[in-house]
C-alpha cells in the first residue's frame, strides 16, 4: 500500500539517547514529545529505550495511548476547561497559565484523590501561552499555593514556536531569575526549570543554560536538527522517516502553466520558475497527507515543484535514473510533513528492521 511512512527505530532510539545523554551532561532530564507521531506505540518505547524521564504530548488522544509506559506524563497544551477530569487522570503533570483552569484541575484531582503538578508557563517574549507581567506571575503562585489537589512543582517556557523568538541568555536568564525570586518569596523549592523545546539545544554546554533542567524535545529526536537555527545535531539520524509514494504519470510538459494565473486550490496564487520543457512526474499523495515544501527528495536530480490535494508534482528531468509508473520516490521530511504524514489516515505506517 502506498504512500506509506517507513520508520526505524534504531535509529529513533539512537537519537532519543544521543539527545538524552548531551542533556545530562548538563544536569538536563528530558522529556521526549511524542505528538508529531501521535503517540504511535512502538516510537514512543523507543523513546522510552532511549531514556527519557517523562513522555509529552498535546492531545488526550495521545495521553491515552500513552498509559501503558510507567514514567510520568507531561499534558503540553494549555488544558481546556472542559477536559480538566482526563487531564488529571491521563497525565501527571501539565503546563499551565490560567489561574481558573488550575483551579478546576484541582477539585478534578480531589475529585479523583490525586495530586496533580503543575509547570506556570511564563511568556518571554514568543507571544504565545504564558503570564507576561511579573506581578501577575506571583499573584499566581500564591494562589495555586493556597489550592489543594495541584502542587506546583516547576517553571516552564515556549519559544521559537509562535513568534520565532531564538532563546538565549536573556530570556532564559529572565525565566531562572523568576525562579530564583518565587523560591525565596515563598520558601519552596521548584523541581524543574523547564527551558523549552528543540530549539534550545543549540545552548547545550553554554552558560546561558545554567539553572534549566528540563527540556521538551520532539524534533531534535525524531529528525536529528535543532529548531532555532535548523542545524543538524551531530551524532543523530535524519532519515529515522522515510516517505514513498508512487508515481502515476510521467510526462514532458512546459514548466510554466498556459493561461491566465489565479489561485490555487488553497487560495494562494503560484509563481512558477521557467525552466523550458521538462520531464515531469506526479506522485500519489498530496497535502491532505504531506507538506511539499517540507519533502527532501533522496534522489538529488529530483525537484519538488508543488501540490494540491492529492497530487504531488516533481521535475525528474535531471535524475540519473529512468522512473517509469509504478516506481517509488523516497523522500526524508521536515516537521511539518512528517506532522501530517502521521496524522493521515491515507499513510501506510511501516516499522523497518535492521
Amino acid at each position: 500500500m502506498y504512500p506509506r511512512l517507513l520508520i526505524d527505530l534504531d535509529k529513533l532510539e539512537h537519537n532519543a539517547k544521543t539527545l538524552v545523554e548531551m542533556a545530562a551532561k548538563y544536569g538536563i532530564e528530558v522529556a521526549g514529545v511524542t505528538k508529531v507521531f501521535c503517540a504511535h506505540r512502538d516510537i514512543a518505547r523507543a523513546f522510552v529505550k532511549g531514556g527519557v524521564k517523562y513522555l509529552a504530548d498535546s492531545r488526550i488522544e495521545n495521553m491515552k495511548a500513552l498509559q501503558e509506559f510507567n514514567i510520568p506524563k507531561i499534558f503540553l497544551r494549555l488544558p481546556m476547561l472542559s477536559q480538566v477530569d482526563q487531564v488529571v487522570k491521563y497525565s501527571h503533570i501539565s503546563l499551565n497559565s490560567e489561574i481558573e483552569v488550575i483551579k478546576a484541575l484541582s477539585a478534578a484531582a480531589q475529585r479523583q484523590g490525586r495530586v496533580h503538578s503543575i509547570i506556570l508557563m511564563v511568556d518571554l517574549g514568543d507571544l504565545r501561552e504564558g503570564i507576561y507581567k511579573e506581578e501577575e506571575l506571583c499573584s499566581t503562585v500564591e494562589k495555586i499555593l493556597a489550592l489543594k489537589g495541584v502542587e506546583l512543582i516547576g517553571l516552564g517556557t515556549n519559544l521559537t514556536c509562535y513568534g520565532g523568538v531564538i532563546p538565549d541568555k536573556d530570556n532564559l536568564g529572565r525565566l531562572i531569575a523568576l525562579a530564583e525570586k518565587i523560591e525565596k518569596r515563598f520558601h519552596i523549592k521548584l523541581k524543574l526549570i523547564s527551558g523549552g523545546n528543540s530549539s534550545t539545544i543549540h545552548l547545550l554546554g553554554q552558560e546561558d543554560l545554567r539553572g534549566i533542567n528540563h527540556l521538551r524535545l520532539g524534533e531534535s529526536i525524531v529528525l536529528g536538527y535543532e529548531t532555532a537555527y535548523g542545524k543538524r545535531i551531530g551524532g543523530t539520524f535524519d532519515d529515522a522517516f522515510l516517505l514513498e509514494a508512487e508515481l502515476v504519470e510521467i510526462r514532458e510538459k512546459p514548466s510554466v502553466p498556459q493561461g491566465k494565473i489565479g489561485m490555487d486550490a488553497f487560495g494562494n496564487t503560484p509563481h512558477f520558475i521557467d525552466r523550458g520543457i521538462r520531464r515531469r512526474a506526479i506522485c500519489a499523495i498530496g497535502k491532505q497527507d504531506m507538506d511539499d515544501e517540507d519533502l527532501i527528495p533522496i534522489d538529488p536530480g529530483i525537484i519538488v515543484l508543488g501540490a494540491s490535494s492529492d497530487h504531488l508534482i516533481i521535475d525528474i528531468n535531471d535524475s540519473k535514473k529512468e522512473y517509469r509508473l509504478g516506481d517509488k520516490i523516497q523522500f526524508k521530511l521536515r516537521y511539518s510533513s512528517l506532522l501530517r504524514a502521521m496524522t493521515s489516515k491515507y499513510v501506510k505506517k511501516v516499522i523497518v528492521k535492521a
